[in-house]
Order: structure tokens, then sequence, then C-alpha cells
């Protein structure tokens, strides 16, 4: 079955960085549009990043642009997420969350697009 696992997060002070990974199974990696999407504490889950499925394109929220950058090895069948000039509003739990739909073009236009998501990992900015 379809399996996504996050790991990297951990305590930050501001400014510093962070690489977050997801291993994924069950499915052909390469084939399908991957992102990451974090949920800060009091608000809604917030799309952070996305890549192609072959990671010509990627695409960024604003918020993160310049400072987060995200890529993937589809031999390693694995995604990433750098996170680096950390600030106390990354503080939140980030998920990678696949596309239900097999070689989009762009990023899934909402959160019901997604089919499987990770169990997050935790990040924590603070000094």
């Amino acid at each position: 079955q379809v399996q996504l696992v996050e790991s990297g997060g951990g305590l930050a002070q501001p400014g510093g960085s962070l690489r977050l990974s997801c291993a994924a199974s069950g499915f052909t990696f390469s084939h399908y549009v991957m992102s990451w999407v974090r949920q800060v504490p009091g608000k809604g889950l917030e799309w952070v990043s996305g890549i192609s499925s072959f990671g010509a394109d990627t695409y960024y929220a604003d918020s993160v642009k310049g400072r987060f950058t995200i890529s993937r090895d589809n031999p390693k069948n694995t995604l990433y997420l750098q996170i680096d000039t950390l600030k106390p509003e990354d503080t939140g739990m980030y998920y990678c969350a696949k596309d239900r739909v097999q070689l989009r073009g762009g990023v899934p236009p909402n959160m019901v697009e997604y089919d499987a998501w990770g169990q997050g990992t935790q990040v924590t900015v603070s000094s």
C-alpha cells in the first residue's frame, strides 16, 4: 500500500536550516506530483511547495519563496524540503502529500486532490 514517511524535523533557531525528507513506497513515485503541506498551530493546512513528477518544475507559496527548496530523488523514491532562514512562523507539522492524478501538469488545485499523506514531522523554530 501507499506509504509516506517524513523525517528531519526538530527544534531549530531562527535563521537556521532544516532538511525534511519523505520516503515513499507502494506506488510509482516518478509518476506523481508531490507536495509539502504544513499545519501551523491554530490554523488550517497550508500548501507550501510542490514539484512535478520528474522534478523539472517547482512551485512555492509566496510565504516561503526564496527560503524553501523542494527537490526529489526518483531512483530513491524520496522527496526533500530544504528550509533555510527559518522563522518562528515556520513552526508547524509538515506533511508530504501525493497527487491522486498521474503525470499532472502543475500542482493539484486543492487539498482534496491529494490521496495519500504522511504522518508528519514537527518543525519548531524558537530561540
